[in-house]
């Protein structure tokens, strides 16, 4: 131990950001456990690194008493002040004893401590830095495949892609670039553990962030977001600048930004639709492509009844009901579809011509109601 080491010290100081104090805090309080373990003793000790030079001393700390159980960790009073004769009872006095091979011991000592404090400091570092970046993307390499469970090297550690998280379809391989969402990190023994997905609608929501300026910018904000994974992505949009339009904004010169997303997700699709406030709105533009004939709701279920025309009922549902399914969780609405006949038979309601043409007008004018003129000759036929 000497100035060199201690130059050492300040280095890694630099180099780690781990403060000197604490290195040397963390070597003295070990050589104390390295010197009991050597030298065989109980005694109370004491180990000073003289923080210019890196000297090392250790000292035997003795308590003043007026009568002695202990002779390791106590002295008495009256022998106390025959080395100082200001030494009273409560006070402690310390004795060099400071081992003459015990160097080797220190430099031996210090270099495990060192090495620790640095991988205990990298491994925080690395905790608070993916901490802070929870729910963002991050880009790495795929490093090694076991049991289903990809590892992905993202420079200062490796991300862990479950299984469960990983999308039905998609082929992973070592050495191939992906993108992927932080979804939680957590500190274990073995450091930190960044769990990664691709499959959460947050990836597809961050990707387009990264496409989209006006994203960025704060002028389109993406309001709600509902995905299954590989397969289908539903996503509203609003735009704080009314000369703005979202979904083009998203969308892209002749879509080159969703393009890039649904490559990035290997050709999943992605349906945008603009926000609104209007419930029935909404979902009308939740279930596209399929076109609504009338939408009702129920405030205090939070459920809607949606009538579609005959032919558009099966589009509107969708495969194994996935476009109800995601329109629903969109909107967060609970949604009932029925086409035009069944709703005419299950509501055994009878529709005056005139009132259903002026009820169709208003819907069109709040651009929600788009209608086959097969619908009018079925209402025709009906009166």
């Amino acid at each position: 131990m000497n100035k060199e080491f201690i130059l050492a010290v300040e280095e890694l100081e630099k180099e780690k950001q781990i403060s000197k104090d604490l290195l040397i805090d963390a070597i003295e309080s070990a050589l104390v456990s390295a010197y009991k373990k050597n030298y065989g003793t109980s005694q109370n000790v004491r180990v000073n690194i003289n923080r210019e030079t890196g000297d090392i001393d250790v000292f035997m700390r003795k308590d003043v008493v007026e009568e002695v159980y202990d002779p390791f960790v106590e002295v008495d009073v009256h022998e106390a002040q025959e080395i100082d004769p200001n030494y009273e009872v409560g006070d402690v006095i310390e004795y060099q004893v400071t081992p003459k091979d015990f160097g080797r011991i220190a430099a031996q000592t210090a270099k495990q401590v060192v090495v620790q404090r640095i991988r205990e400091a990298e491994r925080g570092m690395i905790y608070d830095d993916y901490i802070n970046r929870q729910s963002e993307i991050v880009n790495g390499v795929i490093q090694r495949i076991s049991n289903d469970t990809v590892f992905i090297n993202m420079g200062k550690t490796e991300g862990i892609l479950a299984f469960t998280e990983q999308v039905k379809g998609e082929h992973y391989e070592v050495n191939h670039r992906i993108k992927a969402f932080i979804m939680d990190v957590k500190k274990t023994t073995k450091g930190p553990q960044v769990y990664l997905s691709r499959s959460h609608p947050g990836l597809v929501k961050r990707m387009f962030e990264l496409e989209v300026p006006e994203i960025q910018e704060g002028i389109v904000e993406i309001k709600s977001i509902s995905r299954e994974a590989g397969s289908r992505t539903k996503m509203a949009v609003f735009a704080n600048d009314e000369n703005v339009d979202p979904v083009g904004a998203c969308v892209g010169a002749r879509g080159t930004r969703v393009q890039s997303v649904v490559d990035e997700l290997f050709g999943e699709k992605i349906d945008i639709i603009n926000w609104s406030e209007n419930p029935e709105k909404l979902i009308s533009s939740a279930l596209s492509p399929a076109k609504v004939e009338r939408v009702m709701i129920n405030e205090d279920e939070k459920s809607a009844t949606v009538v579609v025309p005959d032919y558009q009922l099966s589009l509107a549902i969708g495969k194994e009901g996935q476009n109800v399914r995601l329109a629903a969780k969109l909107c967060g609405w609970k949604i009932d579809i029925k086409s035009h006949s069944q709703f005419m038979q299950t509501e055994d309601v009878l529709f005056d011509n005139d009132d259903m043409e002026d009820s169709i007008d208003e819907l069109e004018d709040d651009g929600i109601v788009i209608l086959d003129e097969s619908v009018d000759e079925d209402m025709t036929q009906e009166e």
